[in-house]
C-alpha cells in the first residue's frame, strides 16, 4: 500500500514538474534551436573575449601580493572602491570576479586564505540536489523545486568555465526492494527532465548483474537480508574544490580586482552624517600591520561568519545564520570504483550518505547537525561512526576505523529568520539570502557550492542599486572561462608526458632525470588546466620534479607554482587548499611538511623562526583531521587498530 501511494504520488507531482519546466524554459524542447546550453549568453561573448585576451596577455600571471596591497592601501574618502568585499569562500571571490568584469573597482579581502572555510569541506560535487527534489514532492514545496531548477543551471555553467576542475560522475542507487526500482527511476527520470538541454547523461536501470559488474564492492544483501534486486544510475558533477575557490580568485585578480588573503577585516567605517558603512579596517596577518579600505558599499560574503561582520556594523544586528556542521571521511580507492559514486538514498535515522571517488581515494558523507563557530572544526568520533555504520550496510568490504585515511568537518552556513525557533538544521532551506541592513552593508549568505556564482551576481546587482554604482556592462561571468580553462584538452597530459621530464634532487644531492610519467602529467593537466606546462617547466628546469609523498602525484614544482602565481602564503595553504593532501591523507600531508615548508621559505625568504611557526601551525591544523592515528574509539565494529 505504501508502495503504491509513492508512486501514485510521483506521478501526480511528475506532471507538475514538466508543466513547471515548461513554463521556466528548463526543459530541452525550450530552446530546440540550439544545442549550445549557454546560448541566452552570447550576449556577453565580446565582453568575454575582450577580458579573456587581457587576462591572456599577462601570461596568466596574477599581481603579487605587495602590488595588491599597495592598491588597497591606495583607496581613499575621495577615490574610494566601488565594492569592498569580506571573505574570500567560493561567494566571496565569485563577488569579486562578478563586479570586476562588470568594469568596477574592486577590492576582496580574507582573513585566513581562499577557501579556507566552508569552501574546501564540501561533498564535491556540483549538483541540483536529488534529495532537495524528492523533499518538493514529498512536501510539495514550490520553493525547493525551484531550487533544484537553478542549481542544474548554475552546475552546467560550473563544468563548462572550470572543465579542467570538473567531470560528470555517474552514482548508483542501489534498490533492495522491489518497489524502489519504479520509484527511483521515476524521480531520477525527473531529474533529468528538469535539468533539460543541460541533462550530462541520461539516467539508466542496471540490473543485478550489472550492478555488480560496476560496483563490485556493493553488498548483495542489505543489513535488513533483503537481496539486491537492481540499482538506479544518474549523473552529477564533481569537482576540486579548493582548486575551483583558487581558480575563482585568480581570475578576478586577473580581471582587475584587489584581493588580499590573510588579511582580516577587524572593524567596519562609517560616515559620521549619514551612518553607511563606507570602509573596513585591514590587519595584514602576516605582518600584523594595519590599515583603511575605503568604498562606496561593502559586501559581507563571510560564510559562517557573517553574523560577525554585521555585528561590526550593528552591535544589536540579529543572527540570520543557522551553523550547521557537515563530516566527510576519506577512505582508500577499493572502497569504490574509479568512476561510480554510491547514494545511500535512506539511513537510520532518515539522512542521505554518499560515497564518491575522489583524487584517487573514497570520500564518503556527509552529517548535519547544529555546531558552535570555529575557525577550526573537528569531526567528532560519534559523527565518524555514524558514516561508517552507514557504508557498511551497503558493501561487502569490512568498514574499519584504521582504514580512515583523514575525517574533517565543514560549517555550513544555512541562513534563517532569527525569529523561527529550533535547531533542525536538516529541514532550513539551501537557498541564498541576500539583504541590504539600513547602514548600506550587504550580506550574502547561505546557498551552496553549485550556485556561487549567482549568488554573487544577486550580491552586485543589489549592491549597484544601493550604492548608485556605474558599472561599464552587465553580468558576463555565466560563461566566462576561469583560470586554466582556456587551452585546456583532456588528452594535454600526453604533451606533457613526451616533451618534459621531472628533474629530481638525489639523496646525494644530485640532478638526476625521471620521466614525466602518466599520473604525473595527468595530474597537472587536471589540477591546473592549460597552464599545466608552466609547472612542467619549473619541474624540468629547476630540480623539482620529486613526488611530495609516496603514492601521490603531487610534485615540488606545485609549491614554486603556487608560491609564485596562487598566492599560496604558508604551509597549510599548500596541503589543504592548493594540494589536497591533508583531505585524501593526514599522514602523508605530515610526511611532506618539512619540504614544503623547505622551498615556501626559498619562494618567500622566511627565516628560522618563521619555518618553525608553519611548522607548529601545520600541526595544529592537521590535528583537527581525524585520521586513523588519532582515533578516539573501539567499539568493536571499527577498530582504530
Amino acid at each position: 500500500m505504501a508502495s503504491a501511494t509513492r508512486l501514485r504520488r510521483f506521478a501526480y507531482y511528475g506532471a507538475v514538474v514538466v508543466g513547471t519546466a515548461a513554463a521556466l524554459g528548463f526543459t530541452s524542447a525550450h530552446n530546440s534551436s540550439s544545442a549550445n546550453p549557454f546560448s541566452r549568453d552570447r550576449r556577453s561573448s565580446g565582453e568575454i573575449s575582450a577580458i579573456t585576451e587581457r587576462m591572456s596577455s599577462t601570461g596568466w600571471r596574477v599581481p603579487n601580493r605587495n602590488t595588491q596591497e599597495a592598491a588597497l592601501r591606495g583607496s581613499s574618502e575621495v577615490s574610494p572602491f566601488d565594492v569592498l568585499v569580506i571573505g574570500g569562500g567560493a561567494t566571496g571571490c565569485g563577488v569579486a570576479l562578478d563586479a570586476a568584469t562588470r568594469g568596477l573597482r574592486v577590492g576582496l579581502v580574507e582573513r585566513d586564505d581562499y577557501s579556507a572555510g566552508t569552501s574546501s569541506r564540501s561533498t564535491k560535487l556540483v549538483h541540483g540536489g536529488v534529495r532537495y527534489l524528492e523533499k518538493a514532492f514529498w512536501q510539495f514545496d514550490y520553493g525547493q523545486l525551484k531550487l533544484v531548477f537553478h542549481a542544474l543551471e548554475e552546475r552546467a555553467r560550473i563544468l563548462h568555465n572550470a572543465p579542467h576542475l570538473c567531470n560528470a560522475l555517474p552514482t548508483m542507487t542501489p534498490c533492495y526492494e522491489w518497489w524502489e526500482i519504479p520509484y527511483y527511476w521515476a524521480g531520477l527520470k525527473l531529474y533529468d527532465l528538469v535539468a533539460g538541454s543541460r541533462m550530462l547523461h541520461m539516467s539508466r536501470y542496471f540490473s543485478r548483474n550489472e550492478s555488480m559488474e560496476a560496483f563490485p564492492t556493493l553488498a548483495q544483501q542489505n543489513a535488513l537480508h533483503k537481496t539486491l534486486k537492481g540499482t538506479v544510475v544518474y549523473y552529477d558533477g564533481q569537482m576540486n574544490d579548493s582548486r575551483l575557490n583558487v581558480a575563482i580568485a585568480c581570475t578576478a585578480a586577473l580581471a582587475g580586482a584587489v584581493v588580499l588573503n590573510h588579511a582580516e577585516a577587524v572593524s567596519l567605517k562609517k560616515d559620521e552624517v549619514t551612518g553607511n558603512v563606507t570602509g573596513a579596517r585591514i590587519r595584514n596577518k602576516l605582518t600584523g600591520k594595519e590599515f583603511d579600505v575605503h568604498a562606496k558599499v561593502v559586501i559581507n560574503a563571510a560564510g559562517p561568519f557573517c553574523d560577525e561582520v554585521r555585528k561590526m556594523a550593528d552591535k544589536n544586528a540579529p543572527q540570520i545564520i543557522s551553523p550547521s556542521s557537515g563530516v566527510h571521511v576519506v577512505l582508500p580507492d577499493y572502497y569504490s570504483p574509479d568512476h561510480m559514486g554510491l547514494i545511500v538514498p535512506k539511513t537510520k535515522d532518515g539522512r542521505v550518505i554518499f560515497m564518491l571517488p575522489w583524487l584517487g581515494r573514497t570520500v564518503a558523507g556527509t552529517t548535519d547537525s547544529a555546531t558552535n563557530l570555529t575557525m577550526l572544526p573537528e569531526a567528532h568520533e560519534e559523527e565518524i561512526e555514524f558514516i561508517l555504520d552507514a557504508i557498511s550496510d551497503y558493501l561487502v568490504v569490512k568498514v574499519r576505523r584504521s582504514d580512515v585515511m583523514s575525517a574533517w568537518s565543514g560549517i555550513r552556513p544555512l541562513a534563517t529568520d532569527p525569529n523561527v525557533k529550533g535547531t533542525d538544521t536538516a529541514s532550513i532551506s539551501r537557498d541564498h539570502v541576500v539583504c541590504l541592513d539600513s547602514d548600506g552593508l550587504v550580506t550574502v549568505t547561505g546557498g551552496k557550492w553549485t550556485t556561487y556564482r549567482s549568488m554573487a551576481e544577486d550580491a552586485v546587482d543589489v549592491a549597484i542599486k544601493s550604492g548608485s554604482l556605474q558599472p561599464m556592462n552587465g553580468c558576463i561571468t555565466q560563461a566566462l572561462p576561469l583560470v586554466g580553462a582556456n587551452g585546456w584538452d583532456p588528452s594535454s597530459f600526453t604533451v606533457l608526458a613526451q616533451n618534459y621530464v621531472r628533474m629530481k634532487r638525489s639523496y646525494g644531492g644530485k640532478i638526476v632525470p625521471g620521466a614525466m610519467d602518466t599520473a604525473a602529467a595527468k595530474h597537472l593537466v587536471q589540477t591546473y588546466g592549460g597552464l599545466a606546462p608552466q609547472v612542467a617547466l619549473i619541474a624540468q628546469l629547476e630540480g623539482l620534479g620529486k613526488r611530495l609523498a609516496h603514492g601521490y602525484p603531487y610534485l615540488e614544482a606545485e609549491v614554486a607554482y603556487c608560491a609564485r602565481n596562487e598566492y599560496c602564503e604558508s604551509a597549510v595553504d599548500f596541503i589543504a587548499r592548493r594540494a589536497r593532501l591533508a583531505f585524501l591523507d593526514t599522514d602523508a600531508a605530515n610526511r611532506a611538511l618539512p619540504r614544503v615548508i623547505e622551498i615556501l621559505a626559498a619562494e618567500h625568504r622566511w627565516d628560522r623562526a618563521r619555518r618553525k611557526a608553519e611548522m607548529a601551525d601545520a600541526i595544529t591544523f592537521l590535528e583537527t583531521f581525524k585520521f586513523s592515528r588519532n582515533a578516539q574509539f573501539d567499539d568493536g565494529k571499527h577498530r582504530a587498530r
